[in-house]
C-alpha cells in the first residue's frame, strides 16, 4: 500500500539559504507517520500513547534533491515488513516527479515502560491487509 501525505514546504522548515533544514524532513516523515495511522490504520497517536508509543528505533535516509520554500511535496509511505513487535516503512518524498529524499524506517511498538509489546491482534490484521492494498 502506498499512502500519501501533501506537506507545503513552510518558512519554518528553511534554512537561510532557503533550503529544507534536513532535521524539519524528520518532523515531516512523523507528521506522515501519524496521519498513516489515525487516517488508515484507525488507530491514533493519542489512542496510542496514554499506554505506550510506536517510536522510530531506526531510520536510513538518502538525501536526492533539495527542497525549497513554497515547493508541494507528497511524501509516499509503503508498509514493508511487519515483525512481531516491528512496523518496517519506506517513505519516498516526491515534488512532482523529482525525488527529494527517500526513507527506510522501522517502528517498534512499545509498552507503558517502553519495553517492545506484540501488536495487537485487531491491528496486525489492519496492517497486513494494508501491506498491499493502494491507496
Amino acid at each position: 500500500m502506498v499512502f500519501r501525505f501533501p506537506q507545503k514546504v513552510l518558512f519554518k522548515h528553511c534554512d537561510p539559504a532557503g533550503i529544507v533544514f534536513y532535521p524539519r524532513y524528520f518532523e515531516m516523515l512523523n507528521d506522515a507517520v501519524e496521519a498513516l495511522f489515525a487516517d488508515v490504520l484507525l488507530w491514533p497517536f493519542e489512542d496510542i500513547h496514554p499506554t505506550g508509543g510506536v517510536p522510530t528505533v531506526a531510520i536510513d535516509v538518502v538525501f536526492k534533491a533539495p527542497s525549497r520554500h513554497g515547493d508541494q511535496l507528497i511524501l509516499e509511505i509503503a508498509l514493508k515488513s511487519l515483525g512481531r513487535t516491528s512496523l518496517g516503512l519506506q517513505t519516498t518524498a516526491l515534488a512532482g516527479d523529482q525525488v527529494r529524499f527517500v526513507a527506510n524506517h522501522t517502528l517498534v511498538l512499545v509498552d507503558g515502560t517502553g519495553r517492545p509489546a506484540p501488536w495487537p491482534d485487531a491491528m496486525r490484521q489492519k496492517i497486513t491487509e494494508q501491506m498491499d492494498t493502494p491507496i
